[in-house]
């Protein structure tokens, strides 16, 4: 008999309970939680027991604290509504991450194009 649940059903877990968030947090009604905000990622403990949820927020600047905060009161009803959408023996307690991946991307993005226009204007 096999102790761990294999990575592989933790893994399909996880893009369920990704996809589901994502749907719950466009339903959200706080005013400190931007329109436009994505679930890049979740990573859910192997006993099910704590999900940790990265999004990033398109659009206007914000505010990562208050964003953050309202996620955090936001958690009990996420986790009511994935315990509801989900059927699992355990609903994980969710903790929010801003995940600056595709900001830092962006701003990369913006260093190679003007490398790229300074180096096409010396040759």
């Amino acid at each position: 008999m096999e102790i761990f649940m294999g990575f592989d059903r933790i893994d399909r877990i996880s893009e369920e309970v990704k996809r589901e968030c994502a749907a719950v947090l466009r339903e959200l009604k706080d005013p400190r939680i931007p329109e436009f905000i994505s679930v890049t990622k979740v990573d859910v403990s192997r006993d099910l027991k704590y999900a940790k949820v990265y999004v990033s927020v398109f659009g206007k600047e914000y505010d990562s604290a208050e964003v953050l905060k309202g996620l955090k009161q936001s958690a009990g009803f996420v986790r009511r509504e994935i315990g509801r959408r989900v059927q699992l023996r355990y609903t994980p307690e969710f903790s929010f991450v801003i995940d600056e991946g595709l900001k830092q991307g962006a701003h990369i993005n913006d260093i190679i194009a003007e490398i790229s226009r300074k180096n096409s204007g010396e040759a």
